[in-house]
């Protein structure tokens, strides 16, 4: 395996693939939002979409019907979309992928996304997940990253994943692509439980944060900063509403302060102001 720069860069132009999967694993649809923002910024062309007929039943996700292009009833079928781009800045070449989670042969889902990785020489795989937590929303989102292989635990200064219980289809792609001697990682936002339903803008933001650590390539943001700041408002309107749940949020704020504390430090303030440095000098909005 190629080993990692020091600090959170990957090797620049190696080839990268990011998975997200809407249902289980996509709190808020957080994840799934993150990759379609990608998809659209950087222009991404589809290469591959995964037969349906071998992943999904229909009548837990169901095809839906409307009019098409020309006019004429067409049927979307629930499927996994496999794009391809190349990053304006670094020139790395990135690979989405972008599905619903699937509801049967799991093991044969994964080989076949990780033999379209290999055959367009990946070396990294990244996926995204939201899961709903108790995090107060007016807090920046937790994004925890985890990865079974050490020399990334090492790298990125993380811990081993010590999770036990029922996993989505994220955790056994990326165990899959571990096994293949890929270097595998997971990004995970902590979605606020209390304002669940999608979407979740703030968390979004706070995966494609990482990202852009991750790939040292600053993402076009759009609108969608001025959406998180929009969502949080309305959220505090609401809670301002209701002295229950506005008791509650402190509770959480309070948490949440008290347990980052000592991690309001320098390494993480300098870590902020150099990716708004490195997004100022390139020029990219948001």
């Amino acid at each position: 395996m190629t080993e990692l720069e020091p600090g959170l860069d990957l090797p620049e132009r190696e080839a990268v693939m990011l998975a997200a999967f809407e249902g289980w694993n996509d709190a808020g649809s957080a994840a799934s939002q993150a990759l379609e923002l990608l998809d659209d910024a950087w222009g991404a062309a589809e290469i591959e979409k995964l037969d349906p007929e071998e992943y999904h039943d229909f009548q837990v996700n169901r095809p839906t019907v409307a009019p098409g292009a020309n006019g004429q009833r067409e049927i979307t079928w629930p499927t996994t979309h496999v794009s391809i781009l190349t990053t304006p800045l670094t020139g790395r070449t990135v690979v989405l992928v972008h599905g619903i989670e699937p509801s049967m042969r799991w093991r044969r889902y994964c080989a076949e996304l990780l033999e379209i990785a290999a055959n367009l020489g990946v070396r990294s795989v990244i996926t995204l997940g939201a899961l709903l937590a108790d995090v107060p929303h007016t807090r920046p989102i937790p994004v925890t990253t985890t990865s079974e292989d050490p020399d990334v635990q090492e790298v990125l200064g993380i811990e081993p994943n010590t999770y036990e219980g029922p996993t989505g289809i994220v955790g056994i792609l990326q165990h899959e692509a571990a096994q293949r001697g890929l270097r595998a990682l997971s990004l995970w936002a902590a979605v606020p439980h209390y304002v669940a339903h999608a979407p979740s803008p703030k968390a979004t933001l706070a995966l494609l944060a990482r990202i852009e650590e991750l790939l040292g390539e600053p993402v076009p943001l759009g609108d969608l900063p001025d959406e998180s700041a929009a969502w949080q408002q309305g959220v505090d309107e609401l809670a301002a509403e209701d002295a229950e749940i506005a008791d509650y949020v402190r509770q959480l704020e309070e948490a949440k302060d008290t347990a980052e504390l000592p991690e309001a430090s320098g390494e993480a303030i300098a870590r902020e102001f150099e990716r708004y440095l490195r997004r100022r000098d390139r020029g990219t909005g948001g």
